[in-house]
C-alpha cells in the first residue's frame, strides 16, 4: 500500500498521507508499516506509544526531551487537531521556525517530528484522541518546554481560545532558555 510522504519546510519533519480505503462499511488504513516508513525516510525504531484525549481548545506543548530526545509519529484517531513542530536545535539554519498541519480522524494525515524539535498541538473538534509513537522512552526529569505563544516563533494557532496546563504556562520564550537546555544541530 503506497502512501504520500512530503518533506515540510523544516528538513526532517515529514507530512504523511497514508492511503485510506473507504467503502460502505467504513475505512481501512495502515497507520504504520516499518518497511514502507523506512523507505519514506522514517527509519527510526519506535519504543513507546502514547495516547491523549483532550477537549476543544486544549493546547499541549511545546514539549521536547534533551538527553532522551524523542522522534514522534503523530496522528489523530478521533477528532481534529492542529499539530506543530518547532526547530529548536542551536546552530540549525531553520532555528526558531515552525510548521503545522491539520491532523484528523477523517483525513488520516500524520506528521513525523524528529528529535531536536519541540512539539505541540491544539484541539479543534469537540474532543480528540491523539496517538504518537516515540523513538525513546519518556523520562520525567528530562522534559522541557518552550512557551506556546512565544512571539519570536509566531505560531498561528487556529484555536479561538486555548487552555494550557499550569506547567506549560510557565514555559519560557526560546530566547530565555539557557543554551545548555536546547538540543544542538547535528547531534
Amino acid at each position: 500500500m503506497p502512501m504520500k510522504c512530503t518533506e515540510s519546510q523544516l528538513p526532517g519533519v515529514l507530512l504523511i498521507e497514508p492511503d485510506i480505503f473507504r467503502d460502505e462499511r467504513g475505512f481501512f488504513m495502515e497507520s504504520y508499516h516499518r518497511t514502507r516508513y523506512s523507505e519514506a525516510g522514517i527509519g527510526s525504531v519506535f519504543v513507546q506509544d502514547n495516547r491523549s484525549h483532550s477537549r476543544r481548545g486544549i493546547l499541549r506543548g511545546l514539549h521536547y526531551q534533551l538527553e532522551h530526545g524523542q522522534g514522534k509519529l503523530i496522528y489523530a484517531v478521533t477528532g481534529e487537531i492542529f499539530d506543530v513542530a518547532v526547530d529548536i536545535r542551536l546552530g540549525s539554519p531553520t532555528f526558531g521556525r515552525w510548521v503545522g498541519d491539520y491532523l484528523s480522524a477523517e483525513n488520516g494525515r500524520q506528521i513525523f517530528v524528529p528529535k531536536g524539535f519541540a512539539h505541540g498541538f491544539c484541539v479543534l473538534s469537540e474532543t480528540a484522541d491523539v496517538v504518537y509513537k516515540c523513538t525513546d522512552f519518556y523520562v520525567p526529569g528530562d522534559e522541557y518546554g518552550i512557551l506556546w505563544s512565544d512571539p519570536a516563533i509566531g505560531i498561528a494557532w487556529p484555536c479561538e481560545e486555548v487552555t494550557v496546563s499550569e506547567k506549560d504556562s510557565r514555559n519560557l520564550e526560546i530566547a530565555n532558555v539557557k543554551e545548555e537546555l536546547l538540543p544542538k544541530y547535528g547531534e
